[in-house]
């Protein structure tokens, strides 16, 4: 990736992770990813109808772009999920398989984009977004695109947002025994030093999301950090 970036603000949701001052000593800190077993922060940027309506997932991202978007703003959003809307679309095929109506919400809330739409909407705000999924490396591949589009000068500021919401168990044995729910949001403007490249393939110990990896060694003190990835790792230096 040529070119530099830098993190004007960021916010994350976890289970047992809501603040900032959490995120930084969960960054000192060795847990195992594993161990996300509590309650997930409140939603309170969310007006109660919308929320309603809102799978997991969609709730953390959306809630973590809006409290970003309180102190700044930001000239196009991206968001990335492995997994998007996945709670909704195993519904709708246990429905068909079942030969039980659909839900009407249920099908126009399916699309991966669900949760940037639900952004504009909530946020009153038609900023451009787009939304993207490249399996594991999803959050990797955001952070080129957001970086393409500050190199190219479409906008000085871009909210990158990537999350996953809850895997139905029918899924669970293709994904990492660890799977929980979350949220990364990083507001992002160009000319800055954070920089990355790709780098051989190294052992992921702890199996956490590429973003949940990179938040951890951007909240350390080391100058570079590794983020693994399933073809190649990405090497991030300031």
């Amino acid at each position: 990736m040529a070119g530099g970036m830098n993190i004007l603000s960021w916010w994350a949701m976890a289970p047992d992770r809501g603040t900032r001052e959490a995120w930084r000593q969960w960054a000192t800190d060795k847990h195992p990813a594993a161990e996300y077993q509590g309650a997930l922060p409140g939603c309170s940027h969310i007006p109660m109808m919308s929320l309603r309506r809102m799978s997991i997932g969609t709730r953390l991202a959306v809630e973590s772009s809006l409290i970003l978007l309180s102190d700044h703003q930001a000239d196009m959003a991206i968001f990335t999920s492995r997994h998007g809307e996945l709670e909704r679309t195993q519904k709708i095929l246990r429905h068909l398989h079942q030969e039980q109506p659909l839900s009407p919400t249920d099908f126009a809330m399916s699309v991966h984009n669900t949760a940037a739409g639900w952004l504009t909407i909530v946020a009153n705000n038609t900023l451009p977004t787009t939304s993207l999924a490249a399996g594991e490396d999803s959050f990797q591949q955001g952070m080129i695109e957001a970086q393409a589009v500050l190199a190219t000068g479409s906008a000085e500021r871009v909210l990158l947002v990537d999350f996953d919401g809850i895997v139905p168990e029918v899924y669970q044995p293709f994904i990492p025994a660890n799977s929980f729910p979350y949220a990364v949001a990083l507001l992002l403007e160009g000319a800055g030093s954070l920089n990355c490249r790709a780098v051989a393939p190294g052992a992921d110990l702890r199996k956490e999301p590429q973003s949940l990896s990179f938040l951890r060694g951007w909240l350390g003190s080391d100058t570079e950090f590794a983020v693994p990835g399933p073809q190649h790792g990405w090497m991030w230096g300031r």
